[in-house]
Order: C-alpha cells, then structure tokens, then sequence
C-alpha cells in the first residue's frame, strides 16, 4: 500500500485529480495520508480539510534552521508512515536531507516535455512562454523522480498535446493542464500496482 503525501503550495488541482481518483477506487493500492503546504492559503490545504485529511501548513519560517524544519517534516511523514512523496505544485526546492532520506520516491509533474524547458525559474506560465517562443510544434507534460537538481530526476511518464499557431499561454497551459490531470493519476496508479518499477530506496524507513 502506498501512503502518499501531497506536497503543494496552490491552488491543488492535479492533488484534486489525484484524490477523485483515489476515491473512485481507480487506484486501489493507494491513499493520501496527509497534505502539507508552505502557503497557509493554499487551495489544496482547503480541499484537503474539506476531504476530512491530514492537512499542514509547514515552512521553513517557521523553524531557526533548516536542520530544524527537515525534522518537523519528517516527523509528520513518520507519523502518516508517508512511502511516497507526491509534488503538485509545491514551489519549494525540498532539503536535500528529505532527498536523500526518500530517494526513488518522490515524484513531480512538469507542464512541458523535460529535459526542455525545466530547471529553476522554470513554472507555470514561464514555461508555456518559453516553448511558444521557441517554435515548438508540442509540448506536453512530465511525471520525473525528484532529486537535488530542479526538474533533473528520471522520467517515468509522458504526455504530448500539439501546440497550435494561434496559442498563447493561457491556451497551451490550458490543454498542458488537461492532461496532467490524467497523466499524473495514472502514474501513481502505475507505481502502487508495481507496474511502474522505481528504483530501490536508499533509506527509506517506510516500505
């Protein structure tokens, strides 16, 4: 069984995604323990509590050192017994001690076709701008393992959509964000019916 973490600091569509197809038993072998956020107004905070899950506000503010806000996290994801982390817009780089300690098990989703268009800087509408700028014919969407680097860790799964002559970027993220929607899901589903293998974790405590 996976026990999932929602990283996000938005509005949480793609974690909307995610638990409509967890409680629809689309992904059986999986549920969502707890939903941490750095933004104390994130919708996703919201649809969680509305959820009746888990929900956290956590940032590193909130602590006098780093070392000290990694051990309030892991101390959460022990208490849920988290084994897979799950990014949906979280804006933050996770420390490199969390990295480390859930290696191979913390995914991400990009809205382009990584390696282009990824790496710091690299988010939202900035990355639509780019690909439009550029001349691509498409783009489309990246599920990746997360490691130190922005953007940098295996690609497990990837969706394409076509860009068209007249899009902007509020209508190619539009299409990018449809299928996010689907891809994600289905990328989860995959890893918890082992059908999608990860990398065996380094240290992780919870399997």
């Amino acid at each position: 069984m996976l026990n999932i973490a929602v990283f996000g600091s938005g509005r949480g569509s793609n974690f909307q995604a995610i638990l409509a197809a967890v409680e629809k038993g689309k992904i059986p072998e999986a549920r969502i323990v707890c939903v941490i956020s750095n933004n104390s107004s994130a919708g996703i905070l919201e649809i969680a509590r509305s959820h009746s899950l888990p929900a956290y506000h956590l940032s590193q503010i909130q602590c006098a050192t780093e070392e000290a806000f990694v051990e309030l996290l892991q101390s959460v994801l022990d208490k849920h017994e988290v084994n897979l982390i799950v990014l949906a817009g979280y804006m933050k780089l996770l420390p490199r001690e969390l990295i480390a300690h859930y290696r191979h098990r913390i995914v991400n989703i990009h809205p382009a076709l990584l390696p282009k268009f990824g790496g710091k800087g690299m988010y939202g509408h900035h990355v639509h701008e780019a690909v439009l700028a550029a001349g691509e014919k498409e783009s489309g969407a990246t599920v990746h393992l997360v490691d130190e680097v922005y953007d940098h860790g295996g690609i497990l799964q990837q969706t394409r959509v076509p860009v068209h002559q007249e899009d902007t970027p509020e209508t190619l993220a539009a299409r990018v964000l449809a299928v996010e929607h689907e891809l994600y899901p289905e990328v989860i589903r995959r890893i918890a019916a082992g059908e999608l293998a990860l990398p065996a974790p380094a240290v992780l405590a919870h399997t």
